[in-house]
């Protein structure tokens, strides 16, 4: 799996415990969401290194 694949996952896993906690009241699903969000910083960084290397071999 990508790394554009896992964080697109993981933002659709942030909605869906998102709209849990806020339509729901389901408080468990608030650390979830959270999880889910400090999974999507962490996978940012390294997409952002893959495609900045990508755009220097086109150089």
């Amino acid at each position: 799996m990508t790394t554009h694949e896992q964080l697109v996952g993981l933002f659709e896993n942030y909605v869906m415990e998102n709209q849990k906690f806020n339509e729901k009241g389901v408080k468990a699903a608030s650390s979830r969401a959270r999880k889910a969000l400090a999974e999507i910083a962490k996978l940012t960084k390294v997409r952002r290194a893959e495609i900045q290397e990508a755009r220097n071999q086109m150089k």
